[in-house]
């Protein structure tokens, strides 16, 4: 079975890489788009994610790996929403930019880009190798 990758969205001053580091497991919740939700539902445990912050920086800071998953949402009383559960891995070496992302021609195609409001993105394993080598990984 292979490994799929992702992308997680986060506000940095309402949940942050250091505030994942300092907690060392956290519960990715509160995601009411569809399209997102299934993402959440797809991911299997071993499977890995870019960590973003969204709205400040705005810029890919570290990767994730799924340590949980299928589970209910906990923010919702009506038990529809999925979630799952994460571990830090690692910090980029350098974070890479939104901007830099778009300025890059093999990652036009990328989520990211082409649907920049989805807060949990399904990730090509090209996509992923070249945001790595664009961190110095």
């Amino acid at each position: 079975m292979s490994k799929s990758y992702w992308l997680m969205k986060s506000e940095p001053d309402a949940y942050s890489w250091d505030d994942l580091v300092t907690e060392g497991e956290g519960t990715w919740d509160g995601v009411r788009n569809h399209r997102a939700a299934n993402n959440l539902r797809a991911m299997k445990v071993g499977d890995q994610a870019f960590f973003y912050h969204s709205n400040i920086g705005k810029e890919i800071v570290g990767i994730v790996e799924i340590s949980v998953s299928g589970i209910p949402d906990p923010s919702d009383p009506e038990g529809k929403w999925a979630a799952v559960k994460v571990k830090p891995v690692r910090k980029l070496a350098h974070p890479v930019t939104l901007k830099a992302i778009k300025e890059n021609p093999a990652l036009v195609e990328m989520e990211l880009v082409r649907l920049s409001r989805l807060s949990v993105a399904e990730i090509q394993p090209t996509e992923w190798r070249e945001v790595l080598a664009m961190a110095g990984e």
